[in-house]
């Protein structure tokens, strides 16, 4: 079996990663979606404590034990951590990953690029749990990769363990009061908020494509791996062929 390796930063959401292991499984070929934890010296959505989190020896550390589990393909499951280093640095960050994995690799960030890219978009509106210093980052790199954002709101969470708590109502409402005429879709960058069970949920509401965290770092290794299939129930992006 296919096996993509999924190295996460702590614990919050890291049930999105066996919800959507079941999910693949109902819907087509199974994958498996081993998840190895990586260290987080302190939680907080603040640049200093960001770049630790995705600093060379932590995740060199963790590509290692995917590298044992023998995996396909490695995804850096955390959008803060990679794209507060910007595009070089998270280039140079999915090189180190791969290096260490010795599997094709690519990081959260990444993956909102080219999902945004798949479905043909060029407008978002980003839903960012962030406080603004870090959201504002994002909106940079997507910047980087000729994306415009419409919109950028900021729900101002300092933590991941307290975006893990938010629950299904609050994330629709969020999203929902985020969106923006002008989006094509909108992106909801946090591998710590719980949102692979509302995906159509969240698109009925909107009525357009919605692309989270979670979704898209599975998307992407699978991508790296050719596996991309169209999927039912998983959001536009996983029916897109």
């Amino acid at each position: 079996m296919t096996a993509i390796g999924f190295l996460y930063p702590g614990y919050s959401a890291e049930d999105e990663y066996p919800a959507m292991e079941r999910l693949l499984a109902a819907t087509g070929r199974a994958v498996a979606l081993p998840v190895v934890h990586t260290l987080m010296r302190e939680d907080a959505h603040r640049v200093d404590a960001l770049l630790d989190i995705g600093g060379e020896d932590v995740l060199g550390e963790g590509a290692a034990a995917l590298k044992a589990h023998g995996v396909d393909a490695a995804v850096w499951a955390c959008t803060s951590g990679s794209f507060v280093f910007g595009w070089d640095g998270a280039s140079a960050q999915v090189e180190g990953v791969r290096s260490a994995a010795a599997a094709p690799a690519s990081s959260t960030s990444f993956a909102f690029v080219n999902a945004v890219r798949h479905l043909g978009l060029r407008r978002v509106a980003v839903a960012a749990t962030y406080p603004r210093d870090v959201a504002d980052r994002f909106a940079a790199f997507l910047g980087a990769a000729d994306i415009e954002v419409v919109s950028l709101s900021c729900r101002g969470i300092v933590t991941a363990a307290e975006v893990g708590t938010l629950r299904r109502d609050e994330v629709l409402d969020f999203v929902a009061s985020n969106d923006h005429a002008d989006a094509e879709a909108v992106l909801v960058p946090d591998t710590a908020l719980h949102t692979v069970a509302w995906l159509t949920d969240l698109e009925e509401r909107l009525g357009k494509p919605v692309l989270t965290a979670n979704q898209v770092s599975v998307w992407e290794g699978l991508r790296l791996v050719g596996a991309t299939e169209p999927r039912a129930g998983l959001g536009a992006l996983f029916a897109r062929e």
